[in-house]
């Protein structure tokens, strides 16, 4: 289906400061609003250095333009929805939020979702997220069945396996590089209850961490928190949460079978000083979590949707914990063979040098499907530290160790890896750039993350 777009463009905002989650790096540019799918695709064909920015929850510089940023938010109609099939079809700039408020009380959850829900459909889709179930149900790349694709020539095309299908595997995961993503049409699954049955495993080191993601693997949700300032026996002490969906048998009486969300009533109203957060507060807070986690060792509760999937969603602003200078995430997934050892090599490393993270998540991953995806066979360990001077040597070394393992780094979560390390981790990179090229976004579809890693 080929389209061409009316002459309209964005609405100009003027320069703005910007930045990911992470509020590093903090940059700024032009950024211009699209209310609707013409608009935004006519700023594709004619603005330099161009990618679409959601809700901005990506970490890094991954959503920021090299030259102009498009805010894609304005499209956020829901299309249609076919119960039959489950296809849900929405504008790009739809949150997750929303499709779960509406679909999750008829019975209705996305199949794969990440670890927030203050998402875009088209930023799931550009960065190929993953969750809990990635080990057994993949990708949300997986699950799109179709997208509407506004390229740098003007065209506007409907890409999907069986139609442009090339492009359709290199825009699942290609970090907005391919062109602008307009709309999409996913699937659905049906649920009894919006509620989990959460099986709480405690692995006392690393070693029984990675024993228990395995013996756990053929559960729906699985996923690992562990202590990354434990040291000696106790390194990677983890809690390991195993999850399926209720069904309504599973409730005591009287619950209700969709439970609204009770995420957002705390929030962080300022940034917290820079003191607050050292080896020490990180060394107690994650001690506690672990011990009042480590009572409820192999027992089953039910627990609602959004404390499960996205216990972060609780505290509004939580970024503003790690203070003015922001922080960065660094997630990396390595091969099962070399995964343990080095993950506890990792794990020494940040407990020695005191960077300490409140979020340290460990998890088994299986081969993505698009041409960028991020996740292969292997763990994956995702690590939020806040910046300081000594930090990019500390990253150094970890991506050094990431590299010899032949694994790699997850780019809606980087802000700070070099283009080797990333040119050593992505083997589909010079196809992905000749797929660029082909389609004369080279230069034209520009990120910051773009421009810094040589794309």
């Amino acid at each position: 289906m080929l389209a061409r777009p009316p002459s309209r463009v964005p609405r100009g905002d003027g320069v703005k400061d910007l930045s990911g989650w992470g509020r590093y790096p903090r940059l700024s540019g032009p950024l211009g609003t699209a209310r609707d799918m013409g608009p935004a695709a006519t700023a594709t064909a004619t603005m330099p250095g161009v990618t679409a920015r959601g809700l901005g929850r990506s970490y890094g510089d991954a959503a920021i333009g090299r030259d102009n940023t498009i805010d894609a938010t304005g499209l956020n109609r829901m299309q249609s929805f076919d119960p039959q099939t489950g296809i849900l079809a929405v504008e790009a700039g739809v949150p997750l939020a929303d499709i779960i408020a509406t679909f999750l009380p008829q019975g209705y959850f996305p199949c794969a979702v990440p670890g927030t829900r203050f998402v875009t459909v088209g930023g799931m889709i550009a960065s190929d997220v993953h969750g809990k179930n990635q080990h057994i149900h993949g990708t949300f790349g997986d699950h799109v069945a179709w997208l509407m694709l506004a390229l740098p020539d003007g065209r506007v095309m409907r890409c999907s396996p069986h139609e442009h299908a090339d492009l359709f595997k290199a825009t699942i995961g290609g970090m907005g590089l391919t062109g602008t993503i307009l709309s999409a049409g996913f699937r659905l699954k049906q649920v009894e209850t919006g509620w989990i049955r959460q099986t709480t495993h405690v692995a006392r080191n690393l070693s029984e961490a990675v024993t228990l993601l395995s013996q756990t693997a053929n559960a729906t949700y699985t996923v690992a928190w562990i202590d990354v300032l434990a040291r000696g026996a106790s390194l990677g002490r983890s809690l390991i949460l195993e999850g399926e969906h209720a069904t309504a048998d599973d409730l005591p009486w009287g619950d209700v079978k969709f439970p609204p969300s009770t995420n957002g009533r705390l929030a962080v109203p300022m940034d917290m000083p820079g003191w607050l957060l050292n080896g020490m507060t990180v060394r107690a807070f994650n001690e506690l979590y672990y011990r009042t986690g480590a009572r409820k060792a192999g027992q089953t509760t039910t627990v609602p949707w959004d404390s499960y999937f996205f216990p972060l969603d609780g505290i509004a602003h939580w970024n503003r914990i790690y203070g003015r200078r922001g922080f960065v995430q660094h997630q990396c997934v390595i091969p099962m063979a070399q995964a343990e050892g080095v993950v506890s090599d990792i794990l020494e490393r940040i407990s020695s040098h005191g960077a300490g993270s409140f979020l340290a998540v460990l998890k088994r991953l299986a081969p993505g499907s698009g041409l960028m995806s991020f996740p292969m066979e292997g763990l994956t360990l995702a690590l939020d530290m806040p910046f300081s001077d000594g930090l990019m040597p500390l990253l150094a070394e970890i991506d050094a160790l990431v590299v010899a393992a032949d694994g790699r780094l997850y780019l809606a979560k980087d802000a700070t890896q070099s283009r080797d390390t990333f040119a050593a981790g992505y083997l589909n990179l010079d196809l992905f750039r000749q797929l660029r090229n082909d389609i004369g976004a080279t230069g034209r579809m520009a990120s910051k993350l773009s421009e810094r890693l040589g794309l």
